[in-house]
């Protein structure tokens, strides 16, 4: 399928201690403070991995499992602190219920079928906990199963805490060069962009490159292949990474998709569940990555599905 075209203030003492408490033991964390106005705590855990998930063609790789926001002097300044983990666990499938629920759940899980047989997804810290066994142990509610449920093939994933698609941490891949890399090898198929958090916060404290200017640089890298954008949402009231700060960033992507027919937007904010936050207000729980991997690729499958066409470009 083709189309052709027509961070940062300080965070508050409460949210470091916050995150102190949550965070598993081993983990390294350290701090830096750049200017009077901007103060970030870094948090960049575990090195680049690349696997191949079991049986289904999957190239995986997830650049600091537990990683966190990137300090940076003048304007361009990244965002997105790390939390630590929550108590909570993901329930794994219930077994055992009567034949007419599980057949009645088949043929829902059956009607939704996606015409992209492959995806490149593209995400920050708030993707990295979507393919970990960590916050995911069942491995059949990890992304690239949920990706597989719906009739994807080959799946690509580069999720990285702190990412955003211009501005990179140190030993870190921007996410329009994570794309453009992909494209020069030689990829093509579908692409999901799950990436504006960070990217929000750093306009707010200053950045050069805008909003508009970012949406347009990480469809470009797509060269008309179909793309999937996940929206944003936070808890927060205040500081770079507030939700009048994603609010804006989704009207952006909304406001783009006049200019690019090839584009989809997943209205993931309108889906996602407070109880489903950490106490950082950014980043999920493990019942919310359960919920947010499932979401994802079902909304995939409403967006490009296999047969007909998407009921408008914003799917839910």
């Amino acid at each position: 399928m083709r189309f052709q075209r027509n961070s940062l203030e300080p965070e508050s003492s409460q949210h470091r201690s916050a995150r102190r408490r949550t965070r598993g033991t081993g983990l390294h964390r350290w701090a830096a403070v750049v200017g009077v106005a901007v103060a970030l705590v870094l948090s960049l855990v575990g090195v680049a991995v690349a696997s191949v998930l079991g049986g289904s063609g999957t190239a995986t790789r997830a650049a600091g499992p537990h990683s966190g926001g990137l300090a940076a002097a003048a304007a361009h300044r990244s965002a997105a602190g790390r939390s630590g983990r929550s108590g909570a666990r993901a329930a794994s499938p219930a077994t055992g219920a009567p034949s007419r629920t599980r057949s009645t759940a088949g043929v829902r899980a059956r009607a939704l079928r996606t015409s992209c047989r492959s995806v490149a997804h593209v995400g920050d810290s708030t993707s990295v906990d979507l393919i970990s066994s960590a916050y995911l142990p069942d491995p059949a509610q990890q992304l690239g199963a949920r990706y597989a449920d719906v009739g994807v093939k080959h799946f690509l994933v580069d999720a990285s805490g702190g990412r955003s698609i211009v501005e990179a941490m140190p030993g870190q891949v921007n996410g329009y060069n994570v794309a453009s890399g992909w494209w020069a090898q030689g990829y093509r198929g579908c692409w999901v962009f799950a990436l504006g958090t960070n990217d929000t916060a750093n306009v707010s404290v200053g950045s050069a490159v805008g909003l508009m200017a970012r949406v347009d640089r990480m469809m470009s890298a797509a060269h008309g292949e179909p793309v999937m954008w996940v929206n944003t949402r936070t808890l927060l009231s205040g500081g770079p990474w507030a939700e009048a700060n994603q609010q804006a960033w989704d009207n952006t992507l909304r406001q783009a998709l006049a200019r690019y027919p090839n584009m989809r937007i997943f209205n993931w904010a309108a889906v996602a569940q407070p109880g489903w936050f950490l106490s950082d207000g950014i980043h999920y729980n493990s019942v919310g990555c359960a919920a947010r991997a499932r979401a994802i690729a079902n909304a995939l499958a409403r967006a490009f599905p296999r047969h007909g066409h998407s009921h408008g470009q914003i799917v839910r």
